[in-house]
């Protein structure tokens, strides 16, 4: 029988990215009371403040504080299951990055959370240093977009409009034919990504490092992402003619040839 754990031992263990405000408070979600605290050890080696739940109810509760960064959330909870938490978080436009760490490994539960807009999904059994890895990966694109954003406060916004699709870059929104497009965060990151390197070929890989600055998370986040943003953004999804598919390779922004940029 395998185990969910590696040895609670992280030796050596550094802060591998600055915080924007501060130690990050991370959420650990589980009914599984050794699987919390060694959770909660690893990311407290590398200088994370966590809290505990053992069950849904005390996870919302708890999430609704907005005092959290992130989330470490089980799917199988007592009261209330992890993805009617995170149903409810996402209705109520609560703002916290979620990592799903679940034993339900099957690729209709991984697709299910990532279409909720789970930044990441490990399946148990894991290696907690991997974990630490994936959390702290999400955490630095969160960074970065915070110091980006900062950083464009009070200058000109930048404004890509491709066909019928605008992209405001300075506040993150995009539009198709004037109207607003809702898009989890990893879409909009996914999108501006491609869109603001166009005619480029990226393999699987190469997005996985440039959007969710990692090289750890599985290959059908990618794919899951690609195919919700095409049915928000193609006129048919399933032939795809702006973001296309170079077969062997990855896949590539097709500009419009009326591109404009602001």
């Amino acid at each position: 029988m395998h185990s969910p754990l590696d040895k609670p031992v992280f030796p050596g263990a550094t802060l591998l990215m600055p915080y924007s405000e501060g130690v990050p408070k991370i959420l650990v979600v589980d009914d599984d009371s050794t699987v919390r605290g060694v959770v909660a050890d690893y990311l407290t080696a590398v200088g994370m403040q966590v809290t505990q739940a053992g069950d849904g109810a005390k996870a919302l509760e708890l999430a609704r504080s907005g005092e959290y960064s992130l989330m470490v959330l089980d799917l199988m909870l007592p009261y209330i299951d992890g993805l009617e938490v995170f149903r409810r978080l996402r209705n109520e436009n609560i703002d916290i990055r979620v990592v799903i760490l679940s034993a339900r490994g099957e690729e209709s539960d991984r697709i299910l959370g990532l279409e909720l807009g789970a930044d990441d999904y490990l399946t148990k059994p894991f290696s907690p240093r991997e974990l630490v890895l994936r959390v702290q990966s999400v955490l630095r694109r969160t960074y970065e977009m915070n110091l980006s954003s900062t950083r464009n406060e009070g200058t000109q916004r930048k404004l890509v409009v491709d066909g019928d699709l605008s992209l405001d870059l300075t506040s993150n929104k995009v539009t198709k034919s004037t109207r607003p497009l809702v898009l989890t965060s990893r879409e909009y990151d996914l999108l501006a990504y491609l869109v603001t390197h166009p005619d480029q070929v990226f393999s699987r890989d190469q997005l996985m490092n440039a959007v969710w600055g990692s090289t750890y998370g599985d290959h059908s986040t990618v794919t899951v992402h690609v195919r919700r943003l095409r049915e928000k953004i193609e006129p048919d999804p399933a032939q795809p003619t702006r973001l296309v598919t170079v077969w062997g390779r990855g896949y590539r922004w097709e500009p419009d040839p009326e591109r404009k940029l602001d």
